[in-house]
């Protein structure tokens, strides 16, 4: 029962909604609109089940002082910290109606930079796969190559003094050739995500059922 109940739910939810995409009546769009009403509830419990999966994995790591373990309280701590906050401290952090929150204070101050430098971080990663990617050693590494040179100086100032050519070069290169590219890859991923609903809807594919039933 802890498999088949779950999988019937999945597989009449997922052939109603197949269905309803391709029929244009009223009927079909309340059923979509009653449907979709429970999606924010559904949200809400898992919302729970991964606060608590997470609180559960990292509890754990502190208890038994795994390798690293002092950052599951750089964990713990903003994950029940910040809403505790934001709920028993709504107000302005000085009292001033223009002032921000402490919720909001702890964000600009803490998440934001935080962000920043993990982008920051990640563009030099970028950067060095990029170089390693951009060597002429074939044909067709060196039309890559050429390419994304193109394409760079286009975006930037300094291509400018190449004259109107470059740009419109790298206009023409990402318009045609990477655009057509883009849509071959969106389309694989489509047809890739269409295979997998439909196995998780049949039932061919389990894996999000975890160890329940075993």
């Amino acid at each position: 029962m802890k498999r088949t109940v779950p999988l019937m739910i999945v597989m009449v939810g997922g052939i109603l909604m197949m269905i309803q995409y391709f029929i244009p009546h009223q009927y079909s769009q309340v059923v979509f609109d009653n449907y979709t009403e429970w999606a924010p509830i559904v949200g809400a419990f898992a919302l729970l089940l991964g606060v608590g999966s997470l609180t559960r994995v990292h509890s754990h790591r502190i208890k038994r002082k795994a390798p690293n373990w002092p950052y599951s309280w750089a964990v713990l701590i903003p994950l029940f910290g910040m809403p505790f906050l934001a709920l028993i401290w709504p107000e302005s952090l000085w009292g001033g109606s223009d002032s921000p929150s402490v919720f909001h204070f702890l964000f600009m101050n803490i998440q934001v930079p935080i962000q920043s430098t993990m982008f920051s971080l990640l563009a030099f990663y970028i950067a060095s796969a990029a170089f390693r990617a951009f060597r002429a050693k074939s044909a067709l590494a060196t039309v890559l190559l050429l390419s994304a040179v193109i394409v760079m100086l286009a975006q930037v100032p300094i291509g400018e003094i190449f004259g109107p050519w470059l740009q419109n070069t790298g206009l023409w290169i990402l318009r045609y050739p990477n655009l057509a590219a883009k849509r071959a890859i969106m389309l694989g991923v489509g047809f890739g995500i269409l295979a997998t609903n439909l196995k998780i809807i049949f039932g061919v594919e389990r894996n999000w059922l975890g160890g329940a039933g075993e």
